[in-house]
C-alpha cells in the first residue's frame, strides 16, 4: 500500500547506495511504491516500476543502448521516460504521446542514490564532511528494523540510553547522569549544545573520559550525530537516514566520517556499528505505541530529552503523518 505522506513525498529520500546501481535495473521499495533504477551514461534514473502497456515491472528488464527495456513486450524508455520504441507498431506507425514511464527525480549523492516522489526538486541538505579530504568516510547499511522511521530516528538522538544499551560500549551504568542542554533552531538547522557522555574506551587508548556529543536535525528522516574528544579534537560524524519501505518497516543508511585515524580497517567500523544498531534494534521494534507521539504530554520526558523533544516538535510543525500520532 502507498503511503500518502505528502511532506516526506516532497523531500529526499535515500532509495539505496550507488553502487547497488549496476548494469540490471534495481527495483526498490519506497513509501510502499515500487521504484525501479538504472544507470546509463548519463547517470541514474528513477521511474515508477510499471509498464504503462500491461504493467509489467520494468525493473525485470534490461537497459539498452540506454534504454529501459521492458521485459514483457520490449518497450523502450529513453532517460526522460518517453517510450520510443513499441516493436509490436508496423513500419511508420508513430508512437502514442501516453506511452511514457512515470519518472521521479533523482540524484547521486554522498555515496547514495536519493528520489524526490513530487517532483519538486527540494534543497537538498548538506554534509561538508563527505568531500573534506581530512575525513575518512564510511558507508553503512543497508539495515532493516521493524519500526515506523520516526522511532528510529529518535532512537538515533537519544543520548539517555547510552550508559544501559550500550554498556562497556558507549557508556557504563555508574555514570549514567546527562547534564542540561539547549537546542537551538538557527534557520533551517535545529542542533544542541555540546553534551558530556561518559565512555570506556571512546578513542581506543583503554582511558576512560567525557567525550561531547552534538545532534543536529537536517530532515524529517535525515539526522546528524558528532562525537568531539575535548583533549585531541578528534571528530567523528555519523549521518543517519532511513528509507520508508511502508508503513511499519524502515531501512537505515548511514555515513560515518572521522577527521583522525582509528587503527581499524572500514569493515570493522561497519561490524562495530552494526553491533551497537543489532543492541537498539529490539528496543526499537517493540516501543508502544508504534506510532510516534507528538503531543508532548503523552509520553513524560526529561530535560535530557530535549533533542527527542525538538524532533518531535519538528515532525509536528512540518507536517509528517508517517509513524507519528
Amino acid at each position: 500500500m502507498i503511503v500518502e505522506d505528502n511532506v516526506l513525498r516532497s523531500d529526499w529520500i535515500v532509495a539505496c547506495k550507488i553502487e547497488d546501481v549496476k548494469e540490471k535495473p534495481l527495483q526498490v521499495i519506497v513509501m510502499g511504491e515500487r521504484v525501479v533504477l538504472f544507470r546509463n551514461e548519463e547517470g541514474i534514473h528513477a521511474f515508477k516500476d510499471l509498464c504503462i502497456h500491461r504493467g509489467a515491472a520494468l525493473s525485470l528488464g534490461c537497459v539498452k543502448d540506454g534504454n529501459l527495456v521492458c521485459p514483457y513486450h520490449g518497450w523502450e524508455y529513453n532517460s526522460d521516460g518517453a517510450c520510443t520504441k513499441i516493436p509490436q507498431l508496423p513500419e511508420g506507425r508513430s508512437i502514442p504521446l501516453k506511452a511514457r514511464a512515470f519518472k521521479y527525480a533523482c540524484k547521486e549523492a554522498y555515496g547514495f542514490v536519493w528520489i524526490n516522489f513530487n517532483n519538486n526538486n527540494p534543497e537538498f541538505f548538506s554534509y561538508p564532511q563527505y568531500n573534506d579530504r581530512s575525513y575518512r568516510n564510511i558507508l553503512w547499511g543497508p539495515q532493516q528494523v521493524n519500526a515506523k522511521p520516526p522511532r528510529v530516528v529518535e532512537n538515533f538522538l537519544d543520548v539517555g540510553h547510552l550508559a544501559f544499551i550500550h554498556e562497556g560500549f558507549l557508556g557504563v551504568q555508574e555514570h549514567p547522569v546527562i547534564g542540561d542542554y539547549e537546542v537551538h533552531t538557527e534557520g533551517n538547522r535545529i542542533f544542541c549544545d555540546e553534551i558530556a557522555v561518559f565512555q570506556p574506551d571512546p578513542d581506543g587508548t583503554g582511558v576512560a573520559k567525557d567525550v561531547y556529543y552534538t545532534y543536529e536535525i537536517l530532515g524529517p528522516l535525515t539526522v546528524l550525530f558528532t562525537k568531539r574528544d575535548p583533549e585531541t579534537d578528534n571528530k567523528m560524524t555519523i549521518l543517519l537516514t532511513i528509507l520508508p519501505v511502508d508503513e511499519s518497516k524502515s531501512i537505515a543508511y548511514g555515513i560515518m566520517s572521522f577527521n583522525y585515524e582509528t587503527g581499524t580497517t572500514d569493515q570493522e567500523v561497519i561490524e562495530f556499528q552494526d553491533m551497537i544498531f543489532a543492541q537498539d534494534k529490539p528496543i526499537v521494534e517493540n516501543q508502544k505505541p508504534e506510532d510516534l507521539p507528538l503531543d508532548l504530554q503523552a509520553e513524560l520526558s526529561l530535560k535530557c530529552d530535549r533533542m527527542s523533544i525538538a524532533y518531535r516538535q519538528y515532525l509536528k510543525r512540518v507536517g509528517v503523518t508517517l509513524g507519528t500520532d
